[in-house]
């Protein structure tokens, strides 16, 4: 207490309630990827405020095409991507997956832009950024994204990063996604550490998202119309100087158009003839008597400074017959050829001359769904479960929104492999298509599904929730007398804070006493030595709540009383 030297009144005010603490937010994802704008960080709340810092999605660069419909016969718009094996997929996922979270309930997150989308996929930028979100307090949950584009090794190695950091720091957990779908492969590389700080999930998700397009790399091929033939190959005969074959493609083989094609000093107009089913351009005639093979080399040259013209000049014959001896001159008249295949329209070329058939591609692009990781539909379903009942209740049995439907459809059968692992324990959540309630997660268990600990999700993340919240409640007692006074008030703070939970229901038990306990002090927690070394070592049990995760009904026959 304070000294005093001058007579008066004083006032003193003690201080005998103790600290409270503060809870910290629960659901605060970290999405990893590319963007329009990048590379940066920034923490965003809506998708709004997203696309104003980082930009909109990378448009898919789709070739339209007439086909016919199997079931009713009649033409209709086929939509391809050439980037994509088996059917259009964006190469670029972050904006897709944060518009997913955010449809899925998800609230603030934190984006880590790794470039812009001229930027090469790396591993080594997933790297360094997972080593910048460790600086980065509040973020409380880790999603890769785009980090299912990359090779299935660099996959595991960033995931493993992750889970280390999450065990290392104790305040976030880690949403894994299955690349394609290989169950096998994702448990043999995932690794065996820090399983507990990591959930996955399986399978994609068709969802409602649209592609975002450019309509200028929208390749229009029209297939249900004459095209003019365009020349493909230009065949000097290797023992014919005089005579050269320009070979043309066409829908309609009875077209047949003039081309101008200058052979030494004369321009010679020519028409198509009908060769072998095939139409083709018989050229005669070339000036000055040289050889096949200077033309050739002529044309080698001339080509070098032409844009691209779809078809080559080449001899035909090998061996001493295609080297024929070059007669003197440069033959800088031999060859001037115009033509190639015309350019494949875009979408927006066609905009006013074909009308009905830009609609009809408009359609058919709106009728195209973006297959997404589950990882961040997930997130945002945590961040809802959390804000609407709490990080203790499993975020399970709840369904996924903006949705189509899952990639795969799975049987209780198939989720048994899932679900349980007598190898490794490696469980994996499975999201499933149930009739009249749509798409739902059937699964709450962490990557450590054969541990009684740490088996599920929600007992996972409620002890990273309290014991993030105690530590930085904790703060006040630092440097201060490390004695009964101090231990009273940390206690306190404590278990009021865990009264709160257990009135809550997170914790288990009818009495706050069998929910959880709190104990520090002197031949407690501590020993004197303990004490010499600054140490004050607070012990806390919590009886946390498990999902009811298997409800088993028993039924029998009941013998008639009367």
């Amino acid at each position: 207490m304070p000294i005093y030297k001058t007579p008066g009144v004083y006032v003193e005010e003690i201080s005998r309630l103790p600290p409270s603490v503060a809870e910290v937010s629960t659901a605060i994802p970290a999405f990893l990827g590319y963007t329009e704008k990048g590379p940066a960080m920034a923490r965003v709340s809506s998708l709004l405020e997203y696309t104003a810092t980082f930009g909109g999605a990378k448009p898919t660069a789709f070739v339209a095409s007439t086909a016919t419909d199997a079931a009713t016969g009649l033409p209709t718009i086929a939509l391809t991507d050439p980037a994509a094996a088996t059917g259009p997929s964006p190469d670029r996922l972050l904006y897709y997956a944060v518009s997913h979270y955010f449809a899925n309930g998800g609230g603030p997150c934190y984006i880590f832009s790794l470039g812009d989308y001229t930027s090469s996929l790396a591993k080594a930028d997933f790297l360094k950024a997972l080593n910048l979100l460790a600086l980065e307090d509040e973020p409380t949950l880790i999603v890769l994204t785009d980090a299912v584009l990359l090779a299935a090794g660099d996959y595991f190695e960033i995931a493993q990063a992750a889970l280390t950091q999450c065990a290392r720091l104790k305040d976030r957990f880690a949403i894994l996604d299955v690349p394609k779908g290989d169950i096998a492969t994702f448990r043999n590389q995932v690794g065996v550490d820090y399983l507990s700080y990591g959930a996955a999930y399986h399978p994609y998700l068709r969802t409602s998202l649209n592609f975002a397009v450019d309509e200028s790399k929208i390749q229009v091929k029209i297939t249900d119309a004459p095209v003019p033939p365009t020349i493909k190959e230009v065949q000097f005969p290797a023992n014919d100087a005089n005579g050269m074959i320009v070979s043309f493609q066409s829908n309609d083989p009875t077209t047949t158009p003039k081309v101008q094609l200058v052979g030494g000093d004369n321009a010679q107009p020519v028409d198509i003839s009908i060769v072998n089913g095939k139409p083709t351009l018989v050229v005669t005639n070339v000036a000055g008597g040289k050889t096949a093979k200077q033309v050739v080399d002529r044309w080698t040259a001339v080509k070098a400074g032409l844009p691209s013209v779809g078809f080559d000049v080449r001899m035909l014959g090998t061996g001493a017959a295609a080297l024929q001896t070059t007669p003197a001159g440069d033959g800088a008249d031999l060859v001037k050829v115009g033509g190639g295949a015309p350019p494949t329209p875009a979408l927006g070329d066609i905009k006013l001359s074909d009308t009905a058939r830009y609609n009809q591609i408009k359609d058919a692009l709106s009728r195209q769904r973006v297959t997404l990781p589950p990882s961040a539909a997930i997130a945002g379903i945590y961040a809802r479960v959390d804000r609407d009942r709490g990080v203790w209740k499993a975020p399970a049995n709840v369904g996924v929104m903006a949705m189509v439907g899952v990639d795969k459809k799975m049987t209780d059968a198939d989720q048994e492999l899932l679900n349980v692992d007598p190898t490794a324990g490696k469980s994996i959540n499975a999201i499933r298509d149930f009739t009249g309630k749509g798409t739902i997660v059937w699964g709450a268990r962490t990557l450590a599904g054969n541990d009684n600990e740490w088996r599920y999700v929600p007992v996972r993340r409620l002890f990273i929730t309290i014991e993030e919240n105690t530590r930085k409640a904790s703060g006040f007692a630092v440097f201060e007398p490390n004695d009964a006074t101090t231990w009273l008030k940390v206690r306190g703070m404590i278990e009021s804070y865990l009264y709160s939970l257990w009135e809550r229901g997170a914790l288990a038990g009818s009495t706050p006493e069998a929910a959880y306990y709190v104990n520090v002090g002197l031949g407690k927690t501590m020993t004197p030595q303990d004490v010499l070394e600054g140490r004050l070592i607070v012990e806390i049990g919590i009886a946390a709540v498990r999902p009811a995760e298997f409800i088993v009904l028993r039924f029998m026959h009941k013998l008639q009383q009367a």
